[in-house]
């Protein structure tokens, strides 16, 4: 697969930055890109301005995390993990006001997602108390008033609406308790809204299960997180796109590494599809917080690509879906899959350098699972797989994916955030702590059209920022971009760091901006902070 790829030359961001940057796609002469990587000489100038930002008075992480826009009363929906909704007015969006706020405890114990369809409906995935029972979606109008409420299945962690405004779709993790001994189902809730919302009741919810699975496990590609476990039980929904269509959902299923392919008519899951393994021995990336500095380089080992956020967008009549893979382990209390290499017992014809890699400098410090690796269950691991891919993708309508960003995400980084590399967005002064975990975590996704274009926005939950590709060829899209708000330099406690840990994206088109050019509002849960930026491309 040849990866096109085209960076900035200027000198890394001021950490102190606000306000505008023009950033020129250009000729890089790093060797360590050039490589792996094709170049793509200048053909662009896409400037993104932060022109605005409101801070939520919700204490705590998750301050704010999900965003959605109604383009007729031009504002903001932002969710966040203290319980409740702000509505924020973007009519002038450097001076963004909250109208009021919508207060989710009459309904559950909290809210984990915010949509809004065409028309103006509001739909809240709230959760139970205990998380494992069925949660609710919840409707309201754009001023905050109660509409509807319908109950959907366990830990709705998502919702969405179809493109028509026909059906509202939520994903249900179905999360195990902390001691692991209740794990429910999880599942896509599918409340059909065409006879209207205020005669909504639970007959207008269909579940999407997949106890088809249990009898055919984990398609390949795919795994099942806890051995023994039901697909049904093990599968935990994360994140929807809906096709132009509104026929099909295509949900993530980042801890299963697998797509879930949904008809919504029938309420019927039509296909698992498994992403496959990254092969680190062919793409570099950087597995120790202990080795010094830097060191980006192939390794014996796997990534799961466990993608968290997708998002549609069409190219030539054909829908794509780009992913942002982050990666996710299950570790509570009462089980955990996590061990670091250096804990595992390595086997020696696979491993004959065993002792060399489990150093803490090498690959001992990467976390990885116990409960894949084993194959012939000897106790002796003959494959290592870590979490997340540390870049995104992009799949085609099966979900077959066509092209990976490989490691042009740590690559771009390391030349242009040396300082700040694989850093932790909860605490400046944090350089290369992530490297033996998740890197820079790949977390909120979307795509827009600029001038005929489709873009996609992928935000980095630990290292702050984002980078933004055009991807008029859906096979080799091309970097553009890379913006961040944070300041290495500020007081996280403080609050003087700027922006931090990127959860949920809006993209806002110039025919519904408030501002007439395209817009893109970014939800941050350690800062509390919701920014606006404004893009152009010339």
């Amino acid at each position: 697969m040849r990866l096109s790829f085209a960076v900035r030359a200027e000198e890394p961001l001021p950490a102190a930055f606000r306000g505008q940057i023009t950033i020129l796609r250009s000729l890089l002469v790093g060797a360590s890109l050039l490589s792996t990587l094709a170049v793509t000489p200048a053909l662009a100038e896409v400037t993104i301005s932060h022109i605005g930002s409101i801070k939520s008075e919700a204490a705590g992480e998750g301050a704010a995390e999900i965003v959605d826009y109604h383009p007729a009363s031009k504002r903001l929906f932002i969710s966040n993990a203290a319980g409740s909704v702000d509505i924020v007015d973007i009519s002038n969006p450097r001076e963004p006001k909250k109208v009021t706020r919508i207060d989710t405890a009459p309904y559950g114990a909290g809210v984990n997602s915010v949509a809004i369809s065409k028309d103006g409906v509001v739909a809240l995935a709230i959760e139970a108390q205990p998380k494992t029972a069925p949660g609710k979606i919840v409707f309201f109008n754009t001023d905050g008033k109660h509409r509807a409420t319908v109950n959907a299945c366990a830990l709705p962690d998502m919702v969405t609406f179809t493109p028509d405004g026909r059906y509202a779709v939520a994903a249900c993790e179905g999360e195990a308790n902390q001691a692991y001994d209740v794990d429910p189902e999880g599942a896509v809730a599918i409340v059909d809204l065409s006879k209207g919302v205020e005669s909504l009741n639970d007959s207008a919810v269909k579940i999407a299960d997949f106890k088809a699975w249990d009898s055919k496990g984990a398609p390949e590609g795919a795994r099942i997180g806890k051995p023994g476990t039901p697909f049904s039980k093990d599968v935990e929904p994360e994140y929807i796109a809906i096709a132009p269509d509104s026929q099909t959902a295509y949900v993530t299923l980042q801890e299963n590494n697998a797509i879930a392919i949904v008809d919504l008519a029938e309420g019927k899951v039509k296909d698992v599809v498994g992403l496959g393994w990254k092969d680190h021995s062919k793409i570099p990336l950087d597995v120790s917080d202990k080795d010094g500095g830097i060191n980006i380089r192939t390794w014996p080992i796997w990534g799961m690509y466990m993608p968290d956020s997708i998002a549609a967008f069409t190219v030539g009549g054909q829908t794509y879906y780009a992913i942002a893979n982050e990666g996710d382990s299950r570790d509570w209390k009462g089980w955990s899959e996590e061990a670091r290499v250096a804990d595992l017992t390595l086997d020696e014809k696979a491993f004959p350098n065993a002792k060399e890699l489990q150093a803490p400098a090498a690959l001992g410090r990467l976390k990885t699972t116990k409960t894949m690796g084993d194959a012939d269950g000897d106790g002796k691991y003959d494959k290592i797989f870590s979490y997340g891919g540390r870049s995104f993708s992009i799949l085609d309508s099966n979900a077959r994916m066509i092209f990976d960003s490989a490691d042009q995400f740590e690559q771009y980084i390391a030349k242009h955030e040396p300082k700040n590399f694989n850093s932790n967005h909860e605490k400046n002064g944090s350089f290369d702590d992530r490297s033996d975990d998740k890197g820079i975590e790949p977390e909120a996704i979307t795509t827009g059209v600029i001038n005929g274009v489709p873009y996609i926005f992928i935000g980095f939950e630990r290292q702050g920022g984002f980078m933004v590709y055009s991807a008029a060829d859906p096979k080799a899209p091309k970097f553009e971009a890379y913006f961040t708000t944070r300041n290495f330099d500020g007081d996280v406690k403080k609050g003087t760091a700027g922006d931090l840990g990127p959860e949920g994206f809006k993209f806002i088109s110039a025919e519904q901006s408030p501002t007439g050019k395209p817009m893109l509002a970014a939800a941050h849960e350690i800062s509390g902070t919701t920014a606006l930026y404004e893009i152009t491309v010339k």
